[in-house]
């Protein structure tokens, strides 16, 4: 283990972690910990280059995720990915503490199934405040998943562990991606007004002329608006219109462009007014959403 900086912990390798806490070192790019089973735990600030699944089995205070700090509860999933940052800071006091962890290399993962899904994870970009909220059922799946891991990794002179590791990984981020989907389709009374919100972010964007600044919104510009990732924006409003955010966006000003085509602004000024930076770049988009030229679908809705 070494640290990059003060008071901050290089996660570069899964053992780096497990050697700072007193864990057991398993396998060179696997690590299971049961806290529950450590003497000698303490708090750290990491720096990740692997990826991480966290399970709180306890209300956890003041953990930081960059600069934000949260509280959170109990069967709470948090998952990492190489170059975050994530943690809470030692005070040089031993703690005990409940739950699991799951560290992995994407090492591990080269040439996989497993690894050319990892894209589509996109549980691993959520903020720490985004985390999987399971039930007792939902945590006894994914514990069970881990023990199982733990059990396979101590056959140190199998020749399959390699491979049944990548495949238990593949079964636990499937799981996880299952109950953040459940999740997302019951979203908590914080995110259940999103999609008014949303609306009414863009309609907003224009009246207060942020578009002279900004340009176009961006997906990142309206989760950030709305306190959340922009992955676990996208995917709250994929699971709860069926659609992407960034054709929500699209459509949104498609339906400004037509209303402002048809009330007799030209091509330029219509691009100017909704931020775009060129009006061919309008032009594109409008034809391929509409089928016709912006002049076209004027002169139609004249007829």
């Amino acid at each position: 283990m070494r640290y990059i900086m003060e008071n901050i912990l290089k996660v570069h390798s899964v053992n780096d972690y497990a050697r700072y806490i007193g864990a057991p070192e398993l396998h060179p790019l696997v690590a299971v910990i049961h806290y529950d089973e450590l003497e000698h735990c303490r708090h750290s600030l990491n720096n990740y280059d692997v990826y991480g699944l966290f399970i709180g089995d306890e209300e956890l205070e003041d953990l930081s995720y960059g600069q934000l700090q949260y509280d959170l509860h109990r069967h709470a999933l948090m998952c990492v990915a190489p170059g975050q940052i994530g943690g809470k800071t030692d005070t040089g006091e031993e703690i005990h503490t409940k739950g699991w962890a799951l560290l992995f290399d994407g090492e591990l993962l080269n040439g996989t199934d497993v690894g050319r899904r990892m894209s589509s994870y996109t549980f691993f970009s959520y903020n720490i405040s985004e985390a999987l909220l399971m039930t007792d059922e939902q945590r006894h799946t994914i514990v069970t998943l881990f023990e199982a891991l733990r059990a396979e990794l101590s056959c140190h002179d199998d020749h399959h562990v390699h491979s049944i590791a990548v495949a238990y990984i593949g079964l636990i981020l499937e799981h996880v991606s299952r109950f953040y989907a459940l999740q997302l389709s019951s979203p908590a009374p914080a995110t259940a007004d999103l999609l008014s919100r949303f609306e009414n972010l863009l309609k907003r964007y224009y009246a207060d002329a942020v578009y002279r600044r900004q340009g176009l919104p961006t997906v990142r510009y309206c989760a950030q608006e709305l306190f959340l990732s922009p992955n676990y924006f996208g995917d709250l409003v994929k699971q709860l219109t069926g659609d992407t955010a960034s054709n929500a966006i699209r459509r949104f000003l498609m339906h400004r462009a037509r209303n402002l085509i048809v009330s007799g602004h030209t091509v330029s000024e219509t691009a100017a007014m909704l931020g775009f930076d060129y009006p061919q770049h309008f032009t594109r988009m409008f034809k391929k959403y509409y089928g016709l030229s912006p002049r076209s679908y004027a002169k139609r809705d004249l007829k």
